[in-house]
């Protein structure tokens, strides 16, 4: 796609800015003559306020990052300026949309839409930038706009470490030991990936033997790491159902590590 000088990208976050929010960054002085960083923890999609409370927060080192990357504007709204319209969300999620995160975070996506539709009005962007790892937020947040607006979301991949764990704000809630224990559990989810992929290429698999697989893969997870899995579930990328055959899929994954939330997909 061509975009034109004047078009400005936009990257929201929530702070505690890392490599992933470089990646983004990045992506849009690539393609934008404009980039705007916004910083706002949106109490609104939190669904539990002792989450909304421990969520990590470094201001100062978050402007010093993108001071450094030369971001044209960074926005910091107060929660006040952003909800001064106290007019509720009519923001519903239908039934099929209702899987992964959306089941377990009831509110959740509804609290992102209705903060991104308010963002966007204000700012009027002409593309907005985000990461692969929250891919079920990427693909709600696409489907929305397109009815909405006359803007573009552009998908950037995610950012990991050596690793192999994605780079994300909670990781600071970590220890090392822990951050260590979420490679290994990846490495194994990569593996389970690959033997569905090769089962699935050989047509010896049917949507019973993928669920007997990833359940022996949850239960060896839940037992060695000491982890409680949210879900661990496979779906293909073009409507994100559980059909897989002859389609592009991903493995997605949220589970807790020492009662921090962390989700992936691979």
């Amino acid at each position: 796609a061509i975009y034109h000088e004047n078009d400005l990208g936009f990257i929201p976050t929530m702070g505690s800015l890392h490599k992933g929010h470089h990646f983004l960054i990045r992506s849009s002085q690539k393609l934008c003559k404009k980039t705007l960083v916004s910083i706002f923890i949106n109490p609104t999609q939190f669904n539990s306020k002792n989450d909304f409370k421990t969520y990590p927060r470094n201001l100062y080192k978050d402007l010093k990052f993108l001071k450094k990357l030369k971001v044209d504007f960074v926005y910091l709204p107060t929660t006040k300026q952003i909800y001064k319209n106290k007019k509720l969300s009519q923001i519903r999620l239908k039934k099929s949309q209702k899987i992964l995160c959306a089941k377990m975070r009831k509110g959740h996506f509804e609290g992102v839409l209705d903060v991104l539709n308010r963002f966007i009005k204000l700012i009027s962007p002409k593309i907005m930038f985000m990461g692969e790892k929250d891919y079920q937020q990427f693909f709600l947040v696409k489907d929305f706009i397109k009815k909405r607006f006359n803007m573009s979301v552009y998908l950037c991949k995610t950012v990991r470490n050596s690793n192999r764990v994605a780079l994300s704000s909670r990781n600071n809630l970590l220890n090392k030991t822990n951050l260590k224990k979420v490679g290994l559990i990846n490495n194994k989810l990569y593996k389970l990936k690959r033997s569905i992929i090769t089962k699935n290429q050989s047509k010896n698999i049917t949507p019973k033997k993928i669920k007997v697989l990833i359940k022996k893969t949850e239960v060896e997870l839940t037992n060695k790491f000491n982890i409680k899995i949210e879900y661990l579930e496979c779906r293909n990328l073009i409507n994100l159902n559980t059909v897989i055959q002859n389609k592009p899929f991903k493995l997605f994954v949220a589970y807790y590590l020492n009662n921090v939330r962390l989700i992936d997909n691979f």
